[in-house]
């Protein structure tokens, strides 16, 4: 058995010491994930103007390095929380279906809307401008956060 000469074992070796010394450097100057951070402010929530749903609102801020992913929401007693989004169905018409879950971007905000994700609460509790609703906010990486949600009138 012939043994390979030292410069063909050369390359792999410097590569792999490359790499490692660039991955230590990138770890050692705090690129290397920190956990997510994630705050939670005061939302919204619609005051229903009929007898099926409403939607509460709140903007997720991550100032973590890593995502991470809103997996469910529980919303007040006697009251079915859930993720919801609206989606083009064609023909300039729009639908709602129920979200699995959805991303909080490392460095950024998961900002719910009418337009895009919400939460919607069946059957509506009878609300009046002012009152708030708590609701728990579910991840998969982060511990539950408990928010509130400040009742106003749709358009607000």
């Amino acid at each position: 058995m012939t043994r390979p000469p030292v410069q063909a074992l050369a390359v792999p070796l410097l590569t792999c010491l490359a790499t490692l010394g660039m991955l230590t450097l990138w770890t050692a100057a705090g690129n290397a994930g920190t956990p997510a951070q994630l705050s939670v402010a005061e939302g919204r929530v619609l005051i229903p103007a009929g007898s099926d749903a409403t939607a509460a609102f709140f903007t997720i801020r991550n100032t973590g390095g890593s995502d991470d992913v809103l997996t469910g929401v529980t919303g007040p007693a006697g009251h079915r929380a859930m993720l919801s989004r609206t989606v083009d169905i064609g023909a300039n018409a729009r639908s709602m279906a129920m979200a699995k879950d959805a991303t909080v971007p490392a460095g950024d905000a998961l900002t719910m809307t009418a337009t895009t994700l919400d939460i919607m609460v069946s059957p509506p509790p009878r609300l009046a401008p002012g009152d708030r609703l708590t609701f728990t906010l579910h991840f998969r990486h982060s511990p539950p956060r408990t928010v509130r949600a400040l009742a106003v009138a749709p358009g607000r």
